[in-house]
């Protein structure tokens, strides 16, 4: 039986995901870093356990039932209960094209990643969630999934107009608010946050923060304790504005 707390990160082998669960690590728990390519995926797992973590890999394509579904039975088979999910994997396809040019094929693209990754692995995960009782999930929103920012002339978010993306990322913070509705009576937390503008491939290495600055918020709701919140969107300052 497993006694040591037990943490999975998707998109975990780069950027946000990596340093998420290099944090959850450092905070005792064992990480099943998620990737869907094997190779970056080991030498993602290999980095944390170089530095003495308990890191171990998990193959998981989120866009994928099938691979989910395969993943999250195998993981069962591995541990008894799952403490901490971060729905970290995200994508950003297409910068640059305006709303009206925008391929139907990126906007299906960008939702099966951003919005029903998170749905399906989540479900998928919910029995193992289920038995540990106190567990936390983690959804990697943004800024720009905030209906109120970017409307707000004053904020930076209203200068960007991302159709795809930031409608996956608004819908995500309506998935937020379902599962933790369901899953309170469970003792489980479920939160979205706002990393940031970090440094990532998603964003060509362009962002201000680091990667490590872009984790603080999501490793600190994943570690709340029972006093802590559920339901809420958040980022470095506190409580975003839906």
């Amino acid at each position: 039986m497993t006694v040591k707390r037990q943490a999975l990160v998707t998109g975990a082998n780069k950027g946000i995901g990596l340093a998420i669960a290099k944090g959850l690590a450092d905070a005792g728990m064992t990480v099943w870093m998620a990737a869907r390519d094997r190779q970056r995926g080991e030498s993602a797992v290999k980095t944390l356990q170089d530095d003495g973590h308990d890191a171990r890999l998990i193959e998981l394509d989120v866009a994928s039932d099938e691979k989910v579904a395969r993943a999250a039975d195998w993981l069962s088979g591995q541990i008894d209960a799952l403490h901490v999910l971060v729905n970290n994997a995200g994508i950003l396809v297409d910068a640059t094209t305006p709303p009206s040019g925008l391929a139907m094929r990126d906007i299906n693209t960008t939702f099966e990643v951003n919005l029903f990754g998170p749905i399906r692995v989540t479900q998928s995960l919910a029995p193992l969630l289920k038995k540990a009782g106190d567990a936390r999930v983690v959804m990697i929103g943004s800024g720009l999934g905030s209906l109120a920012l970017i409307t707000d002339p004053a904020s930076i978010y209203s200068s960007v107009n991302l159709l795809d993306y930031s409608a996956s990322k608004v819908a995500l913070n309506a998935v937020t608010v379902s599962f933790a509705k369901e899953f309170e009576p469970f003792g489980i937390k479920v939160n979205v946050v706002d990393p940031g503008n970090v440094r990532t491939d998603l964003n060509d290495n362009t962002g201000v923060l680091t990667p490590e600055e872009g984790a603080a918020t999501a490793i600190r709701m994943a570690l709340l304790d029972p006093a802590g919140p559920t339901g809420g969107f958040f980022a470095s300052h506190g409580r975003q504005p839906w």
